[in-house]
């Protein structure tokens, strides 16, 4: 027997094949991709509970370090909660103190070594020690002595309060160093009045302040 097959159905019975097989190969593929993400999952999931987590990065801001840092060394408690520009502000304030100090104490020497000579020296046999003792007479150098002592000693006391409050900014600025400010704080300044009522109140005016946070 001979059949007679023409070519319409020879390109149809070939597209249906053809077709069929793209299917085959597509469906092995989707099959192949996900036993693969299937897999690396599973291989991330592991090494995740393999690799333990390091916690000491994250180590809560000391305020006690903080403080015995600014007790060492002043400005070094500052550094530690990252506020640098204080630094140069709390070893100008040192400076000052210290240029104070020598200058009042400088002249307190000079006051002093006038007036005990000019003391001793009441006939006036020997030579002035220094300028002052020949400027002044014993009450002013007496005066001056005193005056220039008593600035030293306040400059000496006014240097520890500087660093005790260098100890107490660190301390401070440690405690704060993780608090965050909202940016819906807000303080809002109006004029207010005040209108009579039951209490007998007469009328004024005032300032109303307003927080929102």
């Amino acid at each position: 027997m001979i059949m007679h097959i023409q070519l319409p159905d020879i390109l149809k019975i070939f597209s249906n094949h053809v077709l069929l097989g793209l299917l085959i190969i597509a469906g092995i593929q989707s099959t192949a991709l996900a036993q693969v993400d299937i897999d690396s999952t599973q291989t991330e999931v592991a090494v995740r509970k393999k690799i333990p987590v390091d916690t000491s990065f994250y180590q809560e801001h000391s305020a006690r370090r903080a403080t015995l840092y600014s007790m060492v060394l002043p400005g070094l408690g500052q550094a530690y909660n990252k506020k640098y520009w204080k630094i140069p502000i709390i070893y100008g304030g040192f400076t000052v103190f210290y240029f104070l100090i020598q200058y009042n104490d400088t002249e307190y020497q000079l006051f002093k070594e006038a007036y005990y000579h000019k003391l001793t020296n009441e006939d006036g046999s020997e030579d002035p020690v220094n300028e002052y003792e020949e400027k002044y007479d014993e009450q002013t150098l007496l005066n001056a002595k005193n005056d220039y002592r008593r600035n030293r000693d306040l400059n000496y006391i006014l240097s520890g309060v500087w660093y005790v409050l260098n100890i107490i900014d660190a301390a401070v600025d440690a405690h704060l160093f993780s608090w965050e400010v909202d940016d819906d704080l807000s303080l809002r300044v109006e004029p207010d009045l005040y209108t009579p009522n039951m209490l007998g109140l007469r009328t004024g005016g005032g300032v109303k302040l307003t927080l929102r946070f």
